[in-house]
């Protein structure tokens, strides 16, 4: 099959899975449109979606019009693709709510202004307005039976059973691919390599109803090197919402990539150069116990998604956790993360005053904190040299402490029970 540029450089990342035959010739004679779908039935994406979210990506960078589609309206019933069993279905409501932060999440990664702007969608915009009576006469009369039980999707749940609903989430996707075909000249699907049968069933309905010749491009599913599964950490998903996954923990997940993974996670995920990923791959090999791959990858994933200033507060948190970074020198930002990542409290500064002006009482810092149940559990935790303040150790009698050189940026002051067990006050007043 000839190539293109897209296609070559998809090739090189590891991101071409499978494409239909003449993909490439339709990317040669025009910009083409294409668009990728996203579940709405989580309140955010999580590193798991960056896949086909990086296919759009480099569709638009190679000249061509990312179409995003957010699944309002197949969100209310749930794709069988690599599921084992029926999902609860969600409200309308949260659905909805889901499809407006995703709107959000996605606009870090494609342009929507520009020469070749993508354009947002929602498919409840036509599948909540399409009537039993109409999706059958004009859409099912397309397909039998016997071509949809041999998709992977329907296949792999026949021995335990699947619902009509979700057997018929595949003309429901053919259909979004029909109606962006009609609506924005859609003639691409990218997803993952799941998505196979459900791609290739809209590839048909257009080419029945249209007269139309479109096309399929699919992605890999990630995996990971130990046999875990991708978009994990020890506190569960790894969102893109900053609420839910701190800029700090998003950071964290990328830098702790194994030394296997992180060279296909750099080709994945990231905008680097093939020389860059190269040298990078080269400095892992030669020096390993330097994670210069890793840090490269965290910086590039937490700038995309975060920003500057959220990455520069992700690396001074994780300098003060693992370097020696003074707690006098963290940002507002830092603070910020913080806050999100450590057990945090507001406090008044009179009920944390020590017995003379200008004082802090450890004891009662430790308890508004939650290091310590009680004074005397204060007390003996402090006699055991087990109290830290702002990571300076306190001796057994230091009870009371200097409110001015305690109390850092934004007036927080940092509680540390032994090496690792660290709490955040704001001390208000």
């Amino acid at each position: 099959m000839s190539s293109h540029p897209l296609l070559d450089e998809l090739h090189w990342r590891g991101l071409l899975y499978q494409r239909t035959e003449h993909l490439a010739a339709a990317l040669s004679a025009g910009p083409v449109t294409g668009y990728a779908g996203f579940d709405p039935t989580a309140p955010s994406l999580h590193v798991g979606n960056l896949v086909p979210v990086m296919g759009l990506m480099h569709l638009q960078r190679h000249g061509h019009r990312p179409v995003v589609l957010v699944g309002g309206g197949t969100g209310l019933i749930g794709d069988p693709s690599g599921k084992s069993a029926e999902r609860p279905l969600s409200s309308p409501d949260v659905i909805a709510a889901n499809a407006a932060a995703i709107r959000d999440q996605l606009s870090r990664f494609v342009d929507f202004e520009g020469a070749h702007a993508a354009r947002m969608r929602d498919n409840a915009e036509w599948l909540t307005k399409l009537g039993a009576i109409e999706f059958m006469r004009d859409v099912g009369k397309h397909f039998t039976v016997n071509y949809m039980m041999q998709k992977d999707s329907v296949k792999s749940r026949l021995e335990a059973g699947i619902s009509y609903t979700e057997f018929s989430y595949m003309l429901l996707q053919a259909y979004d691919f029909l109606e962006l075909h009609r609506r924005d000249g859609v003639t691409l699907q990218l997803g993952g390599s799941d998505q196979w049968g459900n791609i290739t069933a809209g590839i048909e309905l257009i080419r029945r109803v249209a007269g139309v010749e479109a096309h399929a491009l699919t992605l890999p599913l990630v995996t990971t090197a130990s046999g875990a599964k991708f978009g994990k950490s020890e506190a569960g998903a790894v969102w893109l919402d900053p609420s839910l996954t701190s800029p700090y923990r998003f950071y964290q997940f990328w830098i702790n990539t194994d030394d296997r993974d992180v060279g296909r996670y750099l080709r994945f995920f990231t905008l680097l150069p093939h020389d860059e990923v190269v040298a990078l791959d080269r400095a892992l090999a030669e020096h390993p116990e330097q994670r210069e791959a890793q840090r490269a990858l965290a910086r590039e994933m937490t700038r995309r998604l975060h920003g500057d200033a959220a990455l520069r507060g992700a690396e001074e948190v994780s300098a003060f956790y693992f370097g020696g970074l003074d707690p006098a020198s963290l940002s507002g930002e830092a603070f910020a993360q913080l806050r999100t990542d450590a057990p945090f409290a507001d406090v008044q500064l009179a009920d944390v005053a020590g017995e003379a002006d200008g004082q802090l009482d450890v004891f009662k810092l430790l308890t508004a904190a939650g290091i310590a149940a009680s004074n005397g559990a204060a007390r003996r935790l402090l006699e055991q040299g087990g109290v830290s303040v702002n990571k300076r150790k306190l001796g057994a009698s230091e009870r009371f402490i200097d409110v001015a050189t305690s109390l850092l940026t934004g007036r927080h002051v940092i509680l540390g029970k032994g090496k690792r067990e660290y709490a955040l006050l704001r001390v208000q007043g």
